[in-house]
């Protein structure tokens, strides 16, 4: 019975945030579900809701945002078969977008946990293109900082009804649970990164990876690339990715300090060499 009630309200506010949306057409809010969804997925913080935004301001799209009955089936969705798991999110996201009267119009998913469902999204949905934003984890690690959700505090809980703290996510490595409940907290969110960036990498061949710091250098060029795979018009991406905040760039320089920074490559340095960023 809790999980149904719960169920029923992660829905109602989907329905609350997306249903008063102005300009939509009939078609758009009844009409019939359109499979060719938008995944965004990358570490919290690595401009997942900048990206879905840009995407679903152009016409024919609509940015969810963060799914709450799907962030709240992903722990349990992570421990399944890919085909199993995509068969379930299916089924999830198709209640929710009903809910918020998402018909047909191409819907953009951002919540950053599917990453951990990479190869499910292409089963659950053949047609849906699948965009991996990353972001310098340094960077990610000053902007998760600043938020409560790895902190050793209680009696919080995000949209989804999930607590906030320093407890061991499902994303953890089972033999690593306890070292991460007394690590930094600037460990614990490089942490965080790591294992996003890793698995949505680990996902299907079709996965777009595009970079935070091109999107706020070049975005004319990033939208060269990303418009034609979403079948999207280059000129308006362009111009909603030219937005994105430049001063968050680099940010690490300033606002770690030595004993942070080398927490953050002690549990990240790897990937991130991986990636070019040191």
């Amino acid at each position: 019975m809790h999980a149904i009630l719960e169920s029923t309200a992660n829905n109602l506010r989907v329905a609350k945030r997306l249903a008063p949306r102005r300009g939509a057409t009939l078609s758009e809010r009844f009409g019939r579900l359109d499979d060719r969804l938008v995944f965004i997925i990358g570490s919290p913080r690595s401009g997942t809701t900048f990206l879905a935004g840009a995407i679903g301001s152009l016409p024919g799209f609509v940015d969810l945002g963060e799914v709450a009955p799907v962030k709240a089936a992903i722990p349990e969705l992570a421990a399944l078969a890919p085909d199993e798991a995509a068969r379930r999110l299916r089924r999830i996201l198709a209640v929710a977008r009903r809910a918020g009267l998402v018909g047909s119009v191409r819907a953009i998913e951002q919540t950053p946990e599917l990453a951990h469902l990479a190869r499910s999204l292409p089963l659950a949905y053949p047609e849906a293109r699948v965009v991996h934003i990353v972001r310098d984890g340094r960077d990610v690690v000053c902007s998760l900082l600043e938020k409560p959700w790895l902190r050793a505090e209680r009696g919080r809980v995000d949209d989804a009804g999930i607590p906030y703290g320093s407890y061991a996510r499902f994303w953890v490595e089972r033999e690593r649970r306890e070292e991460f409940e007394h690590a930094s907290d600037a460990r614990r969110a490089a942490w965080v990164w790591r294992s996003y960036v890793a698995a949505a990498r680990s996902g299907s061949e079709r996965l777009l990876e595009i970079r935070y710091e091109d999107v706020v250098g070049d975005p004319s060029a990033v939208a060269a690339v990303l418009a034609p795979q979403l079948a999207a018009p280059i000129e308006p991406l362009s111009e909603a990715l030219a937005r994105a905040h430049g001063s968050s760039v680099g940010r690490y320089e300033r606002d770690l300090s030595a004993e942070q920074l080398a927490d953050v490559e002690a549990e990240a340095g790897p990937l991130l060499r991986e990636l070019g960023y040191i």
